[in-house]
């Protein structure tokens, strides 16, 4: 197979900004086509007056992340729910999203026991952690103090920090 051949067939990740709640829908409607995406949902205990539900929260509105080839990016767009695919300013192709970002989003999102939260505000670099304890241990990211609390972030090129609040007894410097 030549390099032109190999690098349509290449998956990575992408960002596609869909209707304001059309998540969920577009996840289920990519699951059907075959195609891998991961909308960030967590569970949550939502109290009424009358009563307590589980929800299921999505982290970041209006946004999924997909892993397709070129072939499959196609077929995404014709989605009548996905508007388009995050572009760079100045930029005409959607923004990859490197897989080992994606793969350190996706274990936070999926084990961690607090509430993950979103925020496009970039942080400034802090010291080098690693998880040690708890369902997140091996996760590395920044260690960050927000609110008088500390966290763990997790970077994301072009979108921002994905963040769980953690006790600094469960992370050790990475030297």
């Amino acid at each position: 197979m030549n390099s032109v051949g190999k690098e349509t067939n290449e998956r990575r990740w992408l960002a596609a900004y869909v209707r304001m709640h059309h998540e969920k829908k577009v996840r289920d409607r990519l699951k059907e086509m075959g195609i891998e995406c991961f909308l960030p949902i967590q569970e949550e205990v939502r109290m009424w007056s009358d009563r307590k539900k589980k929800v299921e929260r999505v982290l970041i509105p209006m946004m999924i992340f997909v892993h397709v080839n070129i072939e499959e990016q196609r077929r995404v767009i014709t989605l009548s729910s996905v508007m388009r695919y995050m572009v760079l300013r100045g930029e005409h192709t959607p923004t990859v999203i490197p897989d080992e970002q994606m793969e350190k989003f996706r274990f936070m999102v999926d084990f961690s026991e607090s509430p993950v939260n979103f925020d496009s505000q970039m942080l400034r670099p802090g010291e080098k952690v690693r998880v040690i304890k708890g369902t997140l241990a091996g996760l590395e990211g920044e260690l960050i103090t927000l609110d008088g609390k500390s966290g763990i972030a997790i970077r994301i090129n072009q979108l921002g920090c994905a963040i769980v609040e953690m006790q600094s007894s469960m992370v050790e410097r990475i030297v």
